[in-house]
């Protein structure tokens, strides 16, 4: 079953556990993670719908480079790490 991890960056604006998921693309995965928490999908995507730009994914060590449609495809055992950039000095 794909898992979702999110970093401590996001950890700290809001409750994100890992969410484990039966979603075949990445999009629908996400989608699960919001309804567990809807607060998160301000954090990850912007108001149409797309990645936030200081927002990277990796699926299997993978970038994700759609940042539109984000339905790359899911194996059963991926590993889905949400990362959000840190900026500032």
């Amino acid at each position: 079953m794909p898992t979702l991890i999110f970093t401590q960056q996001l950890r700290r604006f809001t409750d994100v556990p890992e969410v484990n998921s039966a979603a075949t693309d990445l999009r629908a995965a996400l989608e699960d993670a919001f309804r567990i928490n809807p607060q998160l999908r301000g954090y990850i995507l912007d108001e149409q719908g797309h990645l936030r730009r200081h927002v990277v994914i990796f699926i299997d060590g993978r970038r994700v480079h759609d940042r539109v449609a984000l339905n790359d495809p899911l194996s059963l055992n991926s590993s889905i790490h949400v990362l959000q950039a840190l900026s500032g000095g």
